[in-house]
């Protein structure tokens, strides 16, 4: 656990924020155990081998979560945007997140890193 990381979360405005990037970097932790997280680029990054497997930024209205190495990874039509090579899913206020579904793609994306 990175001080600074918790400390980015904690310090977020909105309590919806706060609560679904907790949520968010709970989910990274279980798909990824030995993860290692750090700020980069006024951000938190989870990496896995010094490869960057995921990141949360946060915006005045959504959390948006990123996951790297998608390139083989197959997700539903409109859910995420992106390139190939990673995937971005923008939350906003009030949207549920299927927990289950994104820790089983978080774990295949970080699997060959």
């Amino acid at each position: 656990m990175n001080l600074e990381v918790i400390d980015f979360i904690e310090a977020l405005k909105e309590p919806w924020q706060v609560e679904l990037s907790t949520k968010l970097r709970e989910v990274v932790h279980q798909a990824i155990p030995d993860v290692q997280e750090r700020i980069q680029y006024k951000k938190p990054h989870f990496l896995k081998n010094g490869k960057y497997a995921a990141a949360i930024s946060t915006s005045k209205d959504a959390v948006s979560f990123v996951i790297f190495n998608t390139i083989e990874l197959e997700f539903p039509e409109g859910m995420f945007e992106g390139p190939p090579e990673r995937k971005t899913l923008k939350l906003r206020k009030g949207d549920t997140v299927d927990t289950a579904q994104l820790l089983a793609w978080v774990s295949q994306a970080s699997a060959s890193l």
